[in-house]
């Protein structure tokens, strides 16, 4: 176990066993590791005791769900050091975002958060290499200074009250290697999550975003974050994300076409 730096970080989890662990070695430069588990049935309680027995600063709690946002939210409240790290089970720090961590907590006073890169692990390849990457998200908060946008269904994000910089190096290390069958299924759940916060959210369906979306998602992933120099599972990698836009896309407008025409079996009358 390393020294403490003045850091919690939270995790959410959900039968988690499987990933948990490399997750949490990662964090043992953390003074604090907050787990909010909302009933998992695997064994995940059983491997975060084991890591509380061995002296790791965990503070394991149940939660009922409460949706992304408010899941998040809760557990961010639970933190108790200065700085507060959202992280997800599938998630690991990578070796220059842990070099990093000492400078990113000195920060001046007027900046309260740093947005942080991901790098996935694609079936058949591995991790992406540094320069392939996904954008930056606010993961790393002074504590009281951002909570989460509980409207929020999926992609949920923290909203600061500050300034807020890039890390100049590091990414946090995405492992859930999904095969395709399972990869769509996760796709149609977080798409209908999207496409019911937008329609309840009363904004109307986009034509342009139905034809052009898919394509442009594609090209923002594939050429803009790198995937090309991953060979094919690149390439399944960013139509994966082409088919989450479209999905998306088509969703919103059919729930708005579902309220201005119900559908009628009028077969009948033709």
């Amino acid at each position: 176990m390393t020294s403490k730096l003045p850091l919690s970080a939270f995790i959410i989890c959900l039968n988690e066993e499987s990933y948990l662990g490399n997750c949490i070695e990662s964090l043992d430069q953390c003074a604090e590791i907050v787990i909010v588990d909302s009933g998992s049935t695997d064994g995940t309680a059983s491997l975060v005791q084991s890591y509380i027995d061995n002296g790791w600063p965990i503070r394991f709690m149940y939660e009922p769900w409460r949706g992304y946002a408010g899941q998040k939210q809760f557990a961010l409240e639970q933190c108790s050091q200065p700085w507060c790290f959202n992280i997800d089970a599938d998630e690991r720090l990578d070796a220059p975002l842990r070099k990093l961590l000492p400078d990113l907590l000195q920060a001046p006073a007027d900046t309260v958060g740093w947005r942080v890169a991901r790098r996935p692990y694609l079936i058949g390849y591995g991790y992406t290499p540094v320069k392939v990457r996904e954008r930056r998200n606010l993961r790393l908060i002074r504590r009281g200074r951002g909570r989460y946008d509980l409207s929020q269904k999926v992609h949920e994000g923290i909203v600061p009250d500050g300034k807020v910089e890039n890390a100049r190096a590091g990414s946090l290390l995405h492992f859930r290697p999904l095969v395709m069958d399972e990869q769509i299924l996760k796709e149609n759940k977080y798409s209908s999550l999207k496409a019911d916060q937008r329609f309840e959210a009363g904004l109307p369906p986009r034509s342009y975003k139905l034809v052009f979306g898919p394509l442009l998602y594609f090209l923002r992933l594939y050429f803009r974050n790198g995937l090309w120099r991953c060979g094919l599972p690149g390439f399944i990698e960013a139509m994966t994300g082409a088919v989450y836009a479209f999905l998306t896309a088509a969703k919103i407008y059919q729930r708005h076409a579902l309220k201005a025409r119900p559908n009628t079996d009028d077969a009948l009358s033709h």
